[in-house]
């Protein structure tokens, strides 16, 4: 755990305790609940002023209360890291004011926003706030809270906490994968003047997504820092994200956000003006959200899944939190795929690369109709391995690719059906890791225009990085060393024309002992050719390894890669319309030789 996202002392303890429980959702009895109005008397604007952050040590407000073997010196940030924005705020993001004295602690607070539900009362913030929301007493919500002002002056008024929604394998400031399930919802009353919540601040949308890690996000929360935020703002910060490698989260880099920004939303399609949009993570997550070296411009955040929704069901039913199964160990075995005609015509996207290991046989990695990719070692690519299940994201990819950014290890790079472009730069058999965005949705050069994509070395003596990419007015281009300009280095090798539309397969293969990868084309008609030595300058002329109107029509699916012990990347693997795989080996100039059917 870390100070800004840390824990007080003695409730470190506490809330380890409460983690262990499986009450579903605990709440002091409404009738014994302080009223609105007394809930106003009760929090003074000096009692409000003199809270601390339930993530943070009072008396060490920058260092973790907890010893870790494997904490690490603060770091600096990068050039260029962005600083968080003092604003006034918006009413749908406020803070939870709650008193733990009984439990041996101080008046304290955390970030929430207000989500849409039906009922109207729902707030969301992060699990460890919620823990300690749920022993404590005074429990508040305030919306776009007012340094210096006392409960009944704030102009939204405040709203008492009735009940908390936490899932029950969640535990407080874990870096195990539960930490995940670092969310919770809390359920409040009308406040004084007798109105709901929602009916007077509006609210944000709670937001799944299964669209990867790297989303354009606005994060809000209320830091507290005497040094650089004594008046206790609200800030914002908007930035791209990337994923916290091995878990579910997400994670954003920008200065300032210390101590109090627990539960804050992680806003996607925010408008600034109405602070609505899509909440799609809370401040939280691996060590109660931030990395072991204690830096405050590192922030995660949980992704929104099955788990969380289900979460907000229940909370938006005013639902008690049933069990769950044991989290990331619920998944059915993986169906295997063996080589059957039946099965493969349900391949729908592959491409090979040295996934698992820097040398020997290629990897296959396969997307198939429904969803799921696997992985199938190199060599015989009977050893499967399944690396998104039926019905993911991945269904909605278009195309994919692979490519290697420096490493040991290749990586791939997706187009998506809404024109985000994505790169992975390492996948091995447990997924896909370090997604950096190449494109944002809705990218319309991507999702509207382009036609099919291959990576591969277009540039002597660079990377496997480049991407060759080919568009419905015909132009062909090449994106160069992806790993340092992204998609913003481009060649046009092919202007506009009437011919490139025709092509309907492209793969990289390693054939002619060029100093550059050399382009396998699978045209409409049954034509294949060759582009030997392929670069950024211009389009080599052709070889043809398959005259028009050949069986290669019904070529559905063409990757090429080194499937044999000669280790050449002159291999190419077919899937045919009729559910066929074939290996045609050793290919050159010459044409495509020898063929191995691999389907029975």
């Amino acid at each position: 755990m870390r100070s800004r996202h840390g824990w007080l002392p003695v409730l470190a303890l506490t809330l380890s305790a409460v983690a262990l429980s499986t009450t579903p959702a605990s709440a002091t009895p409404a009738s014994t609940q302080p009223t609105p109005r007394a809930e106003e008397q009760y929090w003074t604007a000096a009692r409000m002023a003199d809270a601390t952050p339930a993530d943070a040590t009072p008396s060490a407000p920058h260092t973790s209360p907890q010893a870790h073997t494997d904490a690490a010196t603060p770091h600096r940030p990068p050039p260029g890291t962005p600083s968080p924005q003092q604003f006034a705020g918006h009413p749908t993001v406020g803070t939870f004011f709650f008193d733990t004295k009984p439990l041996g602690g101080r008046s304290t607070f955390c970030t929430g926003s207000v989500v849409h539900t039906k009922a109207k009362d729902i707030v969301l913030t992060a699990g460890h706030c919620g823990l300690s929301l749920r022993k404590a007493t005074h429990r508040i919500f305030v919306p776009a809270y007012v340094s210096g002002k006392s409960a009944a002056a704030q102009p939204y008024g405040v709203f008492p906490v009735t009940q908390v929604y936490v899932d029950p394998r969640y535990e407080a400031n874990t870096k195990k994968p539960t930490s995940d399930l670092d969310l919770a919802f809390a359920q409040t009353t009308r406040n004084s003047k007798g109105r709901w919540l929602e009916d007077v601040t509006g609210a944000l949308t709670f937001t799944t997504t299964a669209t990867g890690y790297t989303h354009r996000v606005t994060v809000l929360g209320y830091p507290s820092s005497e040094r650089v935020n004594p008046r206790h703002k609200p800030v914002r910060c908007t930035v791209n994200t990337t994923r916290l490698r091995g878990f579910a989260q997400l994670s954003m880099a920008c200065t300032g956000f210390s101590g109090g920004v627990s539960g804050g939303p992680w806003i996607k399609d925010y408008d600034p003006v109405r602070g609505t949009g899509k909440v799609i993570g809370s401040t939280g997550g691996y060590n109660g959200g931030g990395n072991d070296a204690n830096d405050d411009w590192v922030t995660y955040a949980p992704l929104y899944g099955k788990d969380a929704q289900a979460l907000f069901n229940d909370a938006a039913a005013h639902r008690a939190v049933g069990a769950r199964p044991p989290y990331g160990l619920s998944a059915p075995a993986p169906k295997r795929h063996p080589f059957t005609r039946a099965v493969w015509k349900h391949a729908v996207g592959m491409t090979a690369g040295h996934f698992t290991a820097a040398s020997g046989p290629m990897d296959l990695l396969v997307r198939w109709d429904d969803g799921t990719v696997t992985l199938h070692r190199g060599g015989a690519l009977t050893t499967e391995y399944q690396l998104a299940p039926p019905g993911s994201i991945w269904a909605k990819a278009v195309s994919l690719t692979t490519v290697n950014t420096g490493g040991t290890t290749d990586g791939l790079v997706v187009r998506w059906t809404d024109g985000e472009m994505s790169l992975y730069p390492t996948v091995d058999t447990k997924g896909f890791h370090g997604e950096k965005q190449l494109a944002p949705p809705r990218t319309a050069l991507w999702r509207d225009t382009a036609q099919l994509i291959t990576g591969g070395r277009f540039t002597p003596g660079g990377n496997r990085d480049d991407l060759l990419a080919t568009f419905k007015d015909g132009h062909v281009s090449v994106y160069t060393d992806l790993t340092v300009n992204g998609l913003t280095k481009q060649a046009q090798i092919t202007a506009k024309n009437t011919t490139w539309p025709h092509a309907t397969q492209l793969t990289t293969a390693s054939l002619t002992g060029s100093p550059t990868d050399d382009a396998i084309v699978r045209w409409s008609d049954g034509e294949t050719t060759l582009y030997p030595g392929l670069t950024a300058q211009a389009l080599p002329p052709e070889t043809t390894l398959r005259p028009p109107n050949s069986p290669w029509k019904n070529a559905t699916l063409v990757t090429a890669g080194a499937f044999t012990t000669n280790l050449a990347a002159d291999d190419i693997l077919v899937r045919w319309s009729d559910g066929r795989v074939s290996l045609f080996t050793d290919t050159d100039t010459a044409g495509l030789h020898t063929e191995t059917q691999l389907t029975d």
